[in-house]
């Protein structure tokens, strides 16, 4: 399969470490892209779900691809999450392409682009609702397996399968989503600092749409997740798409090659970066 050249690729919510995690497919995906840019936006490894016993090879593959899109060339920025919150201690480091980070601001084709994770406008995720989020989650990973297993014998009798994990959080992102106003608070402040595009992850909702408000517009987008959806955001001639995964596109054969060799080379890129306090 020939590698598909993109100028910016925005990933996020991939919970590498969770059994949710449908990493075979993304390996699958990373390895028909070629991006100048690659932006993991948040929650790409589940802090809150990690265990020693259980981080499959998959998962490390998709490790692997990510590094060896490093060695080619690709500038890789990871912007933490609230499950991959025990790296914001280390934010705003950079070792050749690869930086680490809270939040973005770039300027692509003389627009402004602010990307961040979302989380810090979740009240879920703050102090006391804290813990409740966190058993919400392991509660949540019971019931992706408890699908995988339904799903099993679905294949059995040749149905296709389906997807109860994706309906509860539907259902829970539509609660949040009253409670929080998620894309309506990310929106108004990224048309307020004068941006053009707000890009997010965290509520596991693909979407791209123009927000209007009485002091302007905003393109929002969201990358959505790689539990349920599949999906990607992608930049190529001046435009933003979502790339959603088929897999009678990309038959599974996500298999482990021989560990890469990290050779980081610091390459000139034509785009502005800044990172931003939010």
């Amino acid at each position: 399969m020939d590698k598909r050249p993109l100028d910016v690729v925005v990933l996020s919510d991939i919970h590498l470490g969770s059994y949710g995690c449908r990493a075979k497919e993304l390996v699958n995906y990373l390895k028909s892209i070629s991006p100048n840019i690659l932006i993991l936006n948040g929650d790409i490894i589940d802090g809150w779900q990690f265990s020693k016993r259980y981080f499959p090879v998959s998962h490390i593959q998709v490790i692997k691809e990510v590094m060896q899109m490093i060695t080619k060339g690709t500038r890789v920025f990871y912007i933490t999450g609230n499950h991959d919150e025990m790296m914001r201690k280390y934010s705003d480091i950079q070792i050749g392409n690869f930086t680490l980070t809270d939040k973005l601001v770039l300027e692509i084709d003389n627009k402004m682009v602010w990307v961040f994770h979302g989380d810090v406008f979740d009240n879920t995720t703050k102090s006391s609702a804290k813990f409740l989020a966190k058993l919400g989650s392991k509660g949540y990973n019971l019931l992706i397996r408890f699908n995988r297993f339904i799903n099993f014998i679905l294949k059995l009798f040749g149905q296709e399968r389906v997807s109860i994990s994706k309906r509860v959080m539907a259902g829970v992102n539509k609660a949040v989503s009253k409670i929080n106003d998620f894309e309506m608070i990310a929106a108004e402040l990224a048309i307020e600092k004068k941006y053009d595009y707000v890009v997010c992850g965290h509520i596991h909702q693909p979407q791209k749409r123009i927000i209007k408000t009485t002091e302007g517009k905003v393109t929002y987008l969201n990358s959505g997740d790689w539990v349920e959806h599949c999906t990607a955001l992608e930049y190529q001639q001046s435009e933003w798409s979502i790339f959603e995964y088929d897999e009678k596109k990309f038959p599974l054969q996500a298999n482990v090659d021989e560990q890469p060799k990290l050779s980081v080379v610091t390459d000139e890129i034509s785009f502005y970066i800044n990172s931003l306090a939010i």
